[in-house]
């Protein structure tokens, strides 16, 4: 049960789905761009 815990399982993952940004279409994806 040890191993476990040393090697990280047990413990919380606080990594989280970035938040839908102002003017994007997504976290990070941008509205479709077109040089011209």
């Amino acid at each position: 049960r040890g191993d476990l815990k040393k090697a990280g399982f047990l413990t919380r993952d606080a990594r989280m789905k970035e938040r839908k940004k102002y003017g994007l279409k997504a976290a990070r994806r941008a509205p479709q761009f077109s040089k011209r």
